[in-house]
């Protein structure tokens, strides 16, 4: 390089500088205005803390539904045996699967296929096929939508239960009525919003973390009627407290609250800590009388088999059930007991016992639901996490054979609030092993589930951390239309 060519340059540097400090000025000022628009489309904080409450909120969209039941049967019904005839199976029975599967009890497993031994029968004026075991469902096949085509693709109890109750696989999620009963609230101001009806046999697989309110606040979770009195704890007061006393008491204890409130606000679990102290006042006299079974006719209570040995418990929790959506209660759940569904072994005992403990009582709800004009705003859900492997398991005698756990192509079924009655949505293979047809994932049912109720799955968000979260949490979530009416 020349002396001349560095003249050239030096000179041209300084005279760029000099020359452009205007220049230089300008878009250092036009970098800045552009920051503030940056920061100004970032979401800024409330100036004011929210404040989380359950009472009624009006949905963005036009709600077809205003309240929902549950009925979980925890441990995996067998579709095979009760929603879903596969009829040309039967000349491959007890022969070899010709296919791939996947066993979750290696150790137990077998590939000879097993045909279910029920017969199956049109019922109703759809002409929806239902299994011999569940002929109370099958009175009832012109009012529900059987889905033959779920999935949640994960071959255990604790994920995929938590797949359908949480929307994801991975624990301490809220569960779905919590998300309900926070995007809602509840149209009772004396009842909690969100109740679970727990059985007597045994808590179901994850126990609490089935009406977890997850990280939502305190006041989303469920709150748990025992199977027996009292079905809740501690409602009443003892004597020498009641009347005067006690409101005394509470009126004291509030005030210590508020002022507790006020030294710490924001604080989500104190606020619902002392929401939960005023409505357990006022459900002293609420929940007693919505709880009170004797109020029904005698005819009611037969049609929900409580004057029978195998329904009267189930059937009693189904009408608990009913009574508490009349009254407010924006989600209920009834549970079954601990893996009742589970039939690895002695099935063919089993799972009749099974159906006959729910099959009346479940179907009861629903034509009681239809007689008092509350189907049409009310969800019936009826399903567990998975179904059964089309091929025997234990095979040690007919008497204690089963069937393995499978995610990948199960029923489950749901009258009521906007769901399309008298239908059968979706297919499985011709061995009931996979969902092949209009496949509904745990993800597309939550999102029609909440589409139904006037919610979007992805506009219904809790802020956490910084990120707004959703009960489908990012999965391709989608409205199956097939399921509407």
């Amino acid at each position: 390089m020349n002396m001349q060519t560095t003249r050239c340059t030096a000179g041209s540097r300084r005279h760029f500088l000099a020359s452009g400090a205007i220049n230089m000025g300008s878009l250092a000022l036009a970098w800045l205005m552009n920051q503030d628009r940056v920061t100004a489309e970032v979401k800024k904080p409330d100036l004011q803390q929210r404040v989380y409450d359950t009472t009624p909120k009006i949905p963005p969209g036009e709600p077809k539904a205003r309240a929902m039941i549950s009925l979980w049967m925890q441990g995996g019904p067998s579709h095979h045996d009760m929603f879903d005839p596969k009829p040309e199976m039967a000349k491959y029975d007890g022969k070899e699967f010709p296919g791939e599967l996947k066993y979750d009890n290696a150790a137990q497993a077998s590939s000879k296929v097993f045909h279910s031994p029920w017969k199956f029968q049109p019922r109703g004026q759809s002409g929806m096929e239902l299994s011999e075991l569940i002929p109370h469902t099958g009175s009832i096949a012109d009012d529900i939508c059987l889905i033959r085509s779920m999935q949640t693709n994960v071959n255990n109890h604790g994920q995929s239960i938590r797949a359908l109750q949480s929307g994801r696989t991975v624990e301490g999620r809220p569960s779905l009525g919590s998300w309900l009963t926070y995007g809602l609230g509840s149209e009772s101001d004396s009842l909690p919003a969100f109740m679970s009806l727990i059985d007597p046999g045994q808590l179901p697989v994850l126990g609490v973390d089935n009406w977890s309110n997850g990280w939502l606040p305190s006041i989303y979770q469920g709150t748990v009627v025992r199977p027996k009195e009292p079905r809740i704890l501690d409602l009443t007061p003892p004597t020498h407290l009641k009347g005067k006393a006690q409101r005394r008491a509470l009126e004291y204890l509030e005030q210590l609250n508020a002022n507790h409130l006020a030294e710490y606000p924001g604080s989500t679990d104190l606020q619902a800590r002392i929401a939960s102290y005023q409505l357990a006042a006022r459900m002293q006299t609420a929940a007693t009388e919505a709880l009170d079974l004797s109020q029904e006719s005698r005819k009611t209570q037969e049609m929900y088999g409580m004057h029978e040995k195998a329904t009267a418990e189930y059937g009693s929790r189904c009408l608990i059930a009913r009574r508490l959506i009349e009254r407010g209660v924006r989600f209920v759940q009834v549970y079954t007991a601990n893996q009742l569904w589970d039939s690895h072994g002695s099935i063919m005992s089993r799972l009749p016992a099974a159906c006959k403990k729910v099959d009346r009582p479940s179907a009861a709800l629903v034509q009681d639901l239809k007689q008092r004009g509350l189907l049409d705003t009310t969800v019936v859900h009826w399903g567990g996490e998975m179904g059964r492997l089309p091929v025997v398991q234990n095979d040690a005698g007919r008497s204690k054979i089963g069937r393995d756990h499978n995610t990948y192509g199960f029923s489950m079924w749901l009258a009521g609030g906007g769901f399309k009655a008298g239908h059968v949505h979706g297919q499985t293979d011709e061995w009931g092993h996979k969902a092949v047809d209009d496949v509904v994932n745990h993800y597309d049912y939550h999102a029609t589930l909440l589409h139904l109720f006037g919610l979007e799955h992805d506009q219904l968000v809790f802020n956490r951390s910084n990120r707004d979260q959703t009960l489908t949490d990012g999965q391709p979530g989608k409205v199956i239309d097939g399921l509407l009416a």
